[in-house]
């Protein structure tokens, strides 16, 4: 056996005692041992590989599937670009805390320092993005390997699902040739045992982190809870037992009982409501990174921020954090029941005040369409959620369902990659799946869609919404109208791309949704990867936004 071949069955066969149960392989040849051994294991069902030719998709495809499952998801590529390409969805791992373990092939040092072809410096490539980084040393035609190798995998799966949180490593991993197996008798002979510990364990049992959490312990009567990227549904059990009024940065998905308030977003915008409902502490689970009154709230001198998050990375707007931990402990102090009624009704004005006025608007809007898909998701459904206004859209337009699960890449918020994320996470969701889109979203990443027939395809719909550009500056400062010479060309970036001739390049079922009872019958639920495009005109964003904060605002205020 060469010893390429046998540190790549090894790396394989500790990755899979390591739990690792889906691997996303890059094609490559400088990979070429690692993408051998990880066939067999496939073949003998040890693993689950998926196979995707760009980097960048593979990337999110991992993303979303370690997301879905909470479980170290590996992704392998040869080296050069390939492994850059990596790097935006090592970002998002890294901000999300999703754990990711890349392995980049790479040539060994004497090819690197030759000017061979493929080569990139790859030590450290991403920087303080990942929670580990190691290259393993060049295997040897010696005994005494077998041991290194499983013991850096089981550094590298031990810090990707983190003592304080779980995030992307990256093992780079030099070959030299032969990269191919040895034929012959003599093909499987090696210097010593190549065997794991007995019974399919780990080679280093490790222990299990957050045993015993911190907690943050909320004190005051008159509290506000704000879920974020996590937590919906247990922070609505804590609000519900001790009286909170709970919002989430997605609106009333996965919110749960009588204390949450599907209007939260846009209450937190009426400057006169939050003067006479403004809380003592605010209860925040996780990152907020959508909306501005959000922050704002949270910059709020006179406001007590506690915060919950599993690691010592905490967002602080004002940099008055008062408390930060991984759980939320009882409160010291009985709520007001007048503060909870206050902000019940206030929500019930806004959301009949928002139902109203989208139901006078034409079909298609952003919200409208928003509001639509929510309430048309079957039960336990998964929604992936794009950035820019998709995010915006579902949190505004209100109702609720606890039933949902959503996921948002959040990280760093970005729009890379959302088509991978969303097919890889619904690759691993028991249940159907459906992402909410933009259009740029939806183009940036449509190499996504590229499926080979040997491997596995969702049950996902991806409902495009296509206002041909960047339809969130127009809801920014930029979309003002004294910006207008300038924000068609470097803002809006009308690109009037053809989506539909595009899946079917990819051979990707796609219908457009003119009417509101096309849209709702594309919705109905249906094996495989569809996409469902609805057209939007993007110039009556903010017109619609501004009677929407009108209207609430008079609703909510009685005036």
């Amino acid at each position: 056996m060469n010893p390429s071949t046998a540190q790549a069955r090894v790396i394989v066969d500790e990755l899979a005692r390591n739990t690792v149960s889906h691997v996303v392989l890059c094609p490559g040849s400088r990979n070429a041992p690692l993408a051998i051994a990880l066939h067999d294991a496939a073949a003998a069902g040890r693993l689950r590989m998926h196979v995707r030719i760009d980097e960048r998709g593979a990337g999110f495809l991992a993303l979303g599937i370690a997301a879905r499952t909470g479980r170290p998801v590996a992704v392998v590529c040869t080296s050069g670009t390939a492994a850059a390409n990596f790097h935006p969805a090592v970002l998002e791992a890294d901000r999300a805390g999703v754990p990711l373990i890349v392995l980049t092939a790479d040539r060994p040092p004497e090819l690197r320092s030759a000017g061979a072809s493929q080569v990139i410096d790859q030590q450290h490539l991403y920087g303080d993005a990942v929670r580990y980084f190691d290259e393993l040393a060049v295997a040897e035609r010696r005994a005494g390997q077998n041991s290194y190798w499983r013991s850096q995998i089981c550094r590298a799966w031990n810090a990707a699902y983190g003592e304080w949180r779980c995030g992307p490593v990256h093992l780079n991993i030099p070959f030299r040739d032969p990269l191919v197996p040895d034929l012959g008798e003599d093909a499987d002979d090696w210097y010593e045992s190549l065997e794991g510990r007995p019974r399919g364990g780990r080679w280093t049992e490790l222990p299990d982190f957050g045993a015993l959490p911190a907690f943050v312990v909320p004190s005051a009567r008159c509290g506000l809870v704000i879920a974020c990227d996590t937590g919906a549904q247990a922070a609505s059990e804590w609000a519900e037992q001790h009286g909170w009024p709970v919002l989430s940065e997605t609106g009333g998905l996965g919110l749960t009982g009588g204390t949450a308030i599907g209007s939260g977003n846009w209450l937190l915008g009426v400057r006169e409501f939050i003067e006479t409902h403004k809380p003592e502490q605010v209860l925040c689970i996780g990152r907020p990174t959508v909306f501005r009154q959000v922050q704002s709230l949270l910059s709020d001198a006179a406001v007590e921020v506690l915060l919950v998050r599993p690691d010592s990375d905490w967002p602080a707007p004002a940099h008055n954090v008062r408390q930060v931990g991984q759980w939320f402990a009882e409160p010291t102090k009985p709520a007001d029941p007048d503060w909870l009624a206050g902000w019940q009704r206030a929500d019930a004005a806004a959301g009949a005040a928002v139902t109203a006025v989208l139901a006078e608007e034409p079909w298609p809007t952003g919200l409208r369409l928003a509001a639509e898909l929510v309430d048309a998701l079957p039960p336990e459904a998964l929604l992936v959620v794009g950035s820019s206004n998709p995010t915006r859209d579902v949190a505004l337009a209100g109702g609720l369902r606890p039933d949902v699960l959503v996921h948002r890449n959040r990280g760093v918020a970005g729009i890379d990659g959302t088509v991978s994320t969303a097919i890889g996470a619904a690759i691993v969701h028991r249940g159907p799946a459906y992402a909410l889109l933009g259009d740029l979203t939806f183009l940036h990443d449509t190499n996504g869609l590229l499926t080979g027939p040997a491997e596995e395809r969702p049950n996902l719909t991806i409902v495009v919404l296509n206002d041909d550009g960047g339809g969130i500056f127009s809801l920014l400062e930029q979309g003002a109208p004294e910006h207008g010479s300038s924000f068609e060309r470097v803002f809006g970036t009308p690109h009037g791309a053809d989506i539909g001739a595009l899946c079917a390049g990819y051979h990707v079922p796609h219908v457009v949704a003119g009417t509101l009872e096309e849209f709702r019958e594309a919705l109905r639920p249906a094996p495989g990867l569809r996409v469902v495009e609805v057209r939007v005109d993007r110039s009556r964003h903010r017109d619609l936004h501004a009677r929407l904060r009108a209207a609430v605002s008079t609703a909510v205020l009685g005036k």
